[in-house]
């Protein structure tokens, strides 16, 4: 019988409690505070029960295990080891082709209900607090507001079979939204162009008429050269039907203005004539404005407020507008927005000068800043923050820019769906690669998946697997995306609109113009080879519907191994397989000069006379078989055939 157990004995779980909450004995506790360990480096540093280090503080948690929620809860809810259980365990039913995708069918039922239940999305309120309101209480208030909010969207994400964007689940981080959007006087939602209802929060907007309703909202669409005027102009023409603030904006044009006239500055400084050294600046500054000259309707409209990129003295001016009436002090603007839309970026070109770090890793602004701008305005800048979204797969999150792609693991979602919205040719052009795809014949679709994609890039570059010899896939995938998030490949989502096709929405993008430099003249060669080529063949072209599906490269080399073709006959099978074993064939190999192996020779007599291959012996010699004093009766063969019998 074994010995019961000590009720002094402590388990696993009250081990983790006392070393997440600091009621550990003895060396737990050094100087009246906590010690802990950084996970990341393994460093040791000691803290307060109630009070962390700032760094800790303000680290950014989109994402959590499931052990780190329950434990984290439990500290939002003030208690030692009381907590709800969470059964948000979920089993996906995976599709063949790839499990990290939605199918057609399976996608439209999503929206649908992601529509429904779009008004249930909501960002953390900060409970009401006066001057009375002490520290502790407020505090304290906070983490139960902030406790409900995370129960409320586990809720709806578990009794409505949604898929959420890994949204922000750090407190400290929504302090500094919320201290943000109680001093500022308009509060400007940087989003990317190239899917800005994805990065807008409607929920913000109506917090921010909540806390009063004197404050403005605008939607800053950054980002913008990246859209075409056709694009533009759609786009415009959906917000202002959803009486949506808009405006659209650039921080690259932008910037490459500033450094025109940085240059030009230094030219004249030198004593040089003015542009010499900057005119490819200056080209690049004006593109967006002299590009369609030649079309006086395009150019008249690119004029329009609607549809017009501002400049930093625009933007600057329409800021000015939302002034509260009767108040002598500077306009207080506050920037949110998701990490890297461009939110770094738009404030370096507003001030010309280099005032917030700018990374390539979302998330890099940690803590709100205060800068100012001008004489009237003062920008506040709020940390990058994951608002809490719909999302079909995580595949989106990472194209979008969201997710990092250093640290991506699954790679074929997201390679899938570049794969998908780019045309197979532009692939082609800008890196310079041949994607060998299936033929419909043989179950193709027409479109490069990401193995297909991934495998010719990687070939390309070089890059293989160590062992084995196999195109590494991973890191070509973590360039392509680099390139799609970055720009180099373009998409734009078009508005949720029925009518609206995304792939003829996106058509004027995949031009030679938007192909890279170094890439347009190869672009251009083929193009006119095509051409040509099609001017020959005007006068015999013609289309049978009726026609069979065309060959896949798997067809060819099987009817090529079957058959031997000639001009006159075809495919025409001459001989069986067997001819050379024939009479006919011995006859052909004599006169040829060939002489049989005894092994073919053997295999030959056999065919002829139906002896058992093993039993024929060739020459004189004599072949004995074991097996007791039995005598066999053997036949013996010479070259010519059948002799005597022993």
């Amino acid at each position: 019988m074994p010995a019961p157990k000590s009720k002094n004995a402590v388990g696993l779980g009250n081990t983790l409690m006392n070393d997440r909450f600091g009621k550990g004995k003895g060396g737990d506790r050094k100087k009246g505070g906590v010690t802990r360990v950084n996970k990341a480096t393994g460093e040791e540093y000691i803290t307060s029960d109630k009070r962390e280090a700032s760094w800790v503080k303000m680290r950014s948690v989109t994402e959590q295990g499931a052990l780190d929620e329950f434990l984290e809860t439990a500290q939002l809810a003030d208690t030692d080891f009381t907590a709800e259980k969470m059964n948000n365990v979920k089993i996906i039913h995976i599709d063949q082709k790839n499990p990290y995708l939605l199918s057609p069918a399976e996608e439209r039922a999503v929206l649908g209900k992601q529509k429904e239940n779009r008004g249930k999305l909501t960002v953390p309120r900060r409970p009401k607090w006066d001057a009375s309101t002490t520290p502790e209480e407020l505090d304290r208030l906070e983490r139960e507001a902030f406790l409900n909010w995370r129960r409320g969207l586990a809720e709806l994400q578990e009794n409505q079979d949604l898929l959420m964007t890994p949204f922000e689940r750090n407190l400290e981080v929504w302090r500094q939204l919320w201290r943000v959007i109680e001093r500022s006087d308009v509060i400007v939602q940087i989003v990317d162009a190239r899917n800005p209802l994805m990065f807008r929060s409607e929920d913000l907007e109506s917090y921010v008429k909540a806390v009063d309703p004197k404050k403005q909202n605008l939607l800053l669409i950054n980002k913008a050269d990246m859209m075409t005027y056709k694009q533009r102009k759609i786009w415009a023409e959906y917000l202002k039907g959803e009486n949506i603030s808009y405006k659209f904006f650039s921080a690259h044009i932008a910037k490459e203005i500033l450094e025109a006239e940085e240059a030009a500055e230094a030219d004249e400084a030198n004593g040089r004539r003015v542009g010499e050294g900057s005119s490819q600046a200056k080209e690049a500054a004006d593109e967006e404005e002299s590009s369609d000259e030649d079309d006086a309707e395009d150019a008249e409209a690119q004029e329009s407020d609607d549809t017009r990129i501002l400049s930093c003295e625009e933007l600057e001016e329409i800021l000015l507008q939302y002034t509260p009436e009767g108040v002598d002090r500077k306009l207080q603007v506050g920037l949110v927005g998701y990490p890297n839309v461009g939110k770094s970026s738009t404030i370096n070109a507003l001030i010309g000068a280099k005032k917030v770090s700018v990374s390539a890793t979302p998330g890099k602004t940690k803590h709100f800043q205060t800068l100012h701008l001008s004489e009237k305005i003062i920008l506040c800048d709020c940390p990058g923050l994951v608002f809490p979204n719909f999302a079909s797969t995580k595949a989106e999150l990472v194209c979008n820019g969201v997710l990092p792609i250093d640290q991506l693991r699954e790679y074929t979602g997201p390679a899938h769906i570049v794969a998908k919205r780019i045309p197979k040719t532009f692939l082609e052009a800008v890196y310079s690669i041949s994607i060998h795809t299936r033929a419909k014949e043989e179950g193709g679709t027409g479109l490069p998946t990401s193995d297909e994609l991934l495998s010719a890039y990687a070939r390309h570059r070089g890059f293989m697997t160590q062992g084995m010899g196999q195109p590494d896939q991973s890191r070509a995938a973590r360039y392509i995306l680099k390139d799609y998030v970055n720009g180099k490949i373009l998409w734009v989502s078009p508005p949720p609109v029925d009518d609206i096709d995304s792939e003829e929405f996106n058509s004027e993008l995949y031009d030679i113009a938007h192909l890279p430099e170094n890439r347009r003249p190869a672009a251009i060669a083929a193009a006119i080879a095509a051409m040509a080529l099609e001017e020959e063949d005007d006068d015999d072209v013609s289309i049978d519907l009726d026609a069979p599906a065309p060959q896949g490269p798997k067809s060819k080399r099987l009817d090529k191994a079957f058959f031997r073709t000639n001009a006159s006959a075809g495919g025409v099978l001459k001989m069986p397989f067997n001819h050379k074993y024939s009479e006919q064939g011995l006859a052909a190999a004599a006169a040829a000069g060939k002489v049989l192996s005894k092994r073919k020779q053997k295999e030959l007599i056999s065919i002829q006379t139906g002896v058992d291959p093993k039993d024929v012996v060739l020459g004189v010699g004599k072949k004995h078989f074991k097996g007791g004093n039995k005598k066999s009766r053997k036949t013996r063969f010479d070259n010519k055939g059948l002799t005597d019998d022993l």
